[in-house]
């Protein structure tokens, strides 16, 4: 058992660590380009790999009960990121609401034990973490009550796409960083996703001023 926990950790770490590299090249490479849209694919399939070996970690080798929080968002975030930029619209579909559902059950099962668990990571951690992953299931709930000519006449899924996705790198660059920088917790964890933010933003405004064609490098 020990061994099988080891090698899942082995495998959790080597398929995060090289889901970063291409989530930095998918960020630095144009938007829709082939190299994009390449790594944009195999990013998917690796963070699908290092959500399933976070799962295992939780639920069979009993690791920290907050990684289930940390491992849905990244997963939940990714998985609606590549809905969204799919299906261009927001017209309701079982496999989103599900996935939707889902996540949210996780979050509570995660509160429910919260008090058993304790506060094993830093409290800001902890709280904009399980804040982030609500905030996007909230919104996509919410967002089935826009007018869909209304959602793609202002292009809103691009916005979405470019959140999520972000998110996602964000989500696994937190979790390297405060990993690896122990030490410097909880400013190896936070930072990453402030700097996240304002990339986000920055992409955004870029977008509305310029438009889909131009999204820079």
């Amino acid at each position: 058992m020990e061994i099988a926990h080891k090698l899942n950790i082995l495998v959790h770490i080597i398929t995060g660590a090289i889901a970063l590299l291409l989530g930095i090249i998918a960020l630095t490479t144009i938007k829709g380009g082939k190299t994009h849209n390449k790594t944009g694919r195999y990013f998917l399939k690796l963070i699908a790999i290092v959500i399933v070996t976070g799962l295992m970690g939780v639920f069979i080798f009993g690791r920290n009960t907050f990684l289930l929080v940390i491992t849905v968002l990244s997963g939940y975030v990714s998985f609606s990121g590549y809905r969204v930029l799919l299906l261009k619209s927001n017209i309701p579909k079982k496999v989103d609401i599900l996935a939707s559902i889902v996540s949210l059950l996780v979050l509570g099962y995660f509160l429910y034990y919260f008090k058993s668990i304790g506060m094993i990571w830093s409290p800001i951690v902890i709280y904009s973490t399980v804040g982030a992953l609500l905030f996007v299931i909230t919104y996509d709930f919410l967002k089935y009550l826009i007018p869909i000519n209304t959602y793609k006449k202002h292009q809103i899924w691009i916005y979405e796409h470019i959140y999520k996705m972000i998110s996602a790198f964000s989500a696994l660059l937190s979790a390297f960083s405060g990993t690896v920088l122990e030490k410097y917790q909880p400013h190896s964890q936070y930072i990453p996703s402030v700097l996240s933010i304002l990339l986000i933003i920055a992409f955004m405004v870029y977008v509305y001023k310029n438009g889909l064609k131009k999204i820079p490098k």
